[in-house]
């Protein structure tokens, strides 16, 4: 069975058409930057540029594989042989001067364009093969190589910057296809800032340094957060160190199938509010991750969404106080029916360097 077979189609959708990248190598299996699927409920096709076309015949199995050549004609004499007269278009990725182009290409298709297409594939994506989540795991041990590699590495003096840049080349060294997303490393003040940018500031004794990385792997994403010490914390440091450990732990310890993204979300900041923090907890506790770094679902304080098995999220609450510091722990796991997966291996009692 293909993912086209689970495929659910709008409905009164002759064929749907499929133009994003990340959507079209999550059927097809193929990473391009060209290319479109339309498939009909008995058949799907790919057609791709004369770049790719090699690759795809050698690779794609889950449709016909067509090279593009004039592709308004290729696509009209498909919706004639399948005798398609409405076609659904991802309305979340296809952009208006697009889908103005299609329908001045075919005035007698009725283009459905409702969210319907976007959420049954992305509800699709959000539950995780076991192949898939082999490639997730694979991701995660090659950032949690190159964790290990960098701890060598930050000292006072080194600045942020260097550090980011020597996470990524060892992530790269140790097989990451690409960064997951650009790499966040802070320290000192800067960890107040939950997605800063990393400076030239030097890494001075007594900082926190915050590392927030991931690795791709075969398309799929890691997602990881470590707090450090390079030299002895203050009293206040480890004090809200460790609440934000035992937030993440408390909130690891109800993951599972069937409790709602606000439900889970709210074990977190519950005890951290709980503490008096509650305020320097600003934003959702985890998201999903797979080919994107941010998928469904979310564990969010507006989500009503039920996890269910095989989802793939993170785990990271945080405390940010303003120009002081902040510390953030992240991991990601897999949903099981009654507890879950944890993909991150990486200690999580405070390192001292």
């Amino acid at each position: 069975m293909t993912r086209f077979d689970k495929l659910k189609f709008p409905e009164n959708a002759d064929a749907v058409l499929i133009t994003s990248d990340i959507n079209r190598r999550y059927f097809t299996g193929m990473k391009s930057s060209a290319g479109i699927i339309l498939a009909f409920p008995e058949k799907a096709y790919l057609i791709i540029d004369f770049r790719y076309i090699e690759k795809a015949k050698k690779t794609v199995t889950a449709c016909e594989v067509l090279e593009q050549t004039k592709l308004t004609e290729q696509i009209g004499e498909l919706l004639k042989k399948h005798n398609a007269k409405s076609i659904a278009v991802e309305s979340m990725e296809l952009s208006i001067h697009r889908l103005n182009l299609f329908r001045k290409s075919f005035p007698d298709v009725e283009f459905i364009v409702t969210d319907e297409l976007s959420d049954e594939i992305y509800r699709l994506r959000t539950v995780k093969t076991e192949y898939e989540i082999e490639k997730i795991q694979k991701a995660q041990q090659i950032a949690e190589a190159a964790f290990e590699e960098i701890l060598n590495f930050i000292r006072p003096g080194v600045t942020e910057r260097e550090t980011a840049l020597m996470l990524d080349s060892t992530m790269m060294k140790c097989g990451a296809e690409a960064m997951s997303f650009e790499t966040i490393v802070l320290s000192g003040a800067n960890t107040s800032m939950p997605h800063g940018v990393p400076q030239n500031q030097e890494v001075k004794s007594g900082d926190f340094v915050l590392m927030d990385f991931g690795a791709v792997y075969d398309g799929y994403h890691s997602d990881m957060t470590r707090t450090v010490c390079v030299g002895q914390p203050t009293d206040k440091m480890t004090e809200v160190y460790n609440i934000v450990l035992e937030a993440q732990l408390a909130a690891l310890d109800r993951v599972k199938s069937g409790i709602t993204g606000k439900e889970l979300d709210a074990v977190a900041r519950d005890y951290i509010s709980s503490r008096g923090y509650g305020d320097a907890f600003g934003h959702s506790l985890g998201h999903g991750v797979g080919l994107e770094i941010h998928e469904y679902p979310n564990a969010s304080q507006r989500s009503d969404a039920k996890l269910c098995e095989n989802n793939v999220i993170t785990i990271e609450p945080g405390i940010y106080l303003p120009d002081e510091f902040g510390v953030r722990i992240e991991d990601f796991v897999v949903v099981t029916e009654k507890s879950c997966r944890n993909l991150t291996k990486c200690p999580k009692k405070m390192i001292i360097l």
